[in-house]
């Protein structure tokens, strides 16, 4: 699935959801590797990731507008400009926030889950107050930083919530 979302650049701009999918199915596919069940709030983490990435991928790709454009190769940001681009990213990162906050209560976490919610939420506004339509200079400390950190800080408080709850 990731392997085709470079080739999903030829034909349509909704490429971005082609990697969030690929890389939302690792929840699924970690917890049935573990468990050997089924259960929703893997699922549930996949949107998560979905929407996240995509959202991220977006931010990404506004480097890469004039490059798609020249190449005849599409993206959010070559299909609408820069500025709503990044208000589709906001959405997603929206619907992401939204999906660990459901997350939390459909699972029954605690507090150290609730406190990873929170720096995973800060870092989604950090991210998007680093990079404007206008000055793309910050995308690298965007994209690479903050998405690298909030990864890792939130699976920590997964994993204290799971081990110390």
């Amino acid at each position: 699935m990731v392997l085709f979302y470079s080739y999903t650049k030829r034909f349509t701009a909704l490429c971005h959801l082609v990697l969030g999918v690929g890389l939302s199915l690792a929840p699924i596919g970690a917890y049935l590797a573990v468990t050997g069940e089924f259960a929703v709030l893997p699922v549930l983490f996949s949107f998560t990731v979905l929407f996240w990435v995509s959202g991220f991928d977006i931010i990404y790709a506004l480097q890469d507008e004039e490059f798609d454009k020249a190449n005849q190769l599409h993206s959010i940001p070559a299909a609408i400009g820069k500025t709503k681009a990044l208000r589709i990213s906001e959405l997603l990162h929206t619907l992401a926030a939204a999906c660990v906050a459901f997350v939390g209560v459909y699972g029954h976490f605690g507090t150290w889950y609730w406190c990873g919610v929170a720096v995973f939420m800060g870092l989604l506004l950090y991210q998007h107050s680093l990079v404007k339509p206008t000055d793309l200079s910050k995308v690298n400390m965007a994209f690479f930083t903050a998405n690298g950190i909030a990864s890792v800080v939130f699976s920590i408080f997964v994993i204290l919530d799971l081990f110390l709850s």
